[in-house]
């Protein structure tokens, strides 16, 4: 048995404003970004606020 699989995964959130998710797993409309080898998830409310910003692929460190 994989010891990994059995863990309890951390509840997820917004790496911008803290924001944790509902039950602890992000909603569909949330965004995920890989930034250095490591997901970084974004609620609703800072993906809106960023958009250009996400889609012109900057680093979160930049917005």
């Amino acid at each position: 048995m994989n010891p990994e699989a059995t863990e309890t995964p951390e509840p997820v959130a917004c790496a911008r404003c803290g924001t944790e998710a509902p039950g602890g797993t992000p909603l569909p409309t949330w965004i995920c970004s890989v930034e250095n080898g490591s997901r970084r998830y974004f609620c609703d409310d800072c993906s809106r606020a960023n958009l250009r910003s996400i889609e012109g692929r900057l680093d979160s460190s930049w917005w």
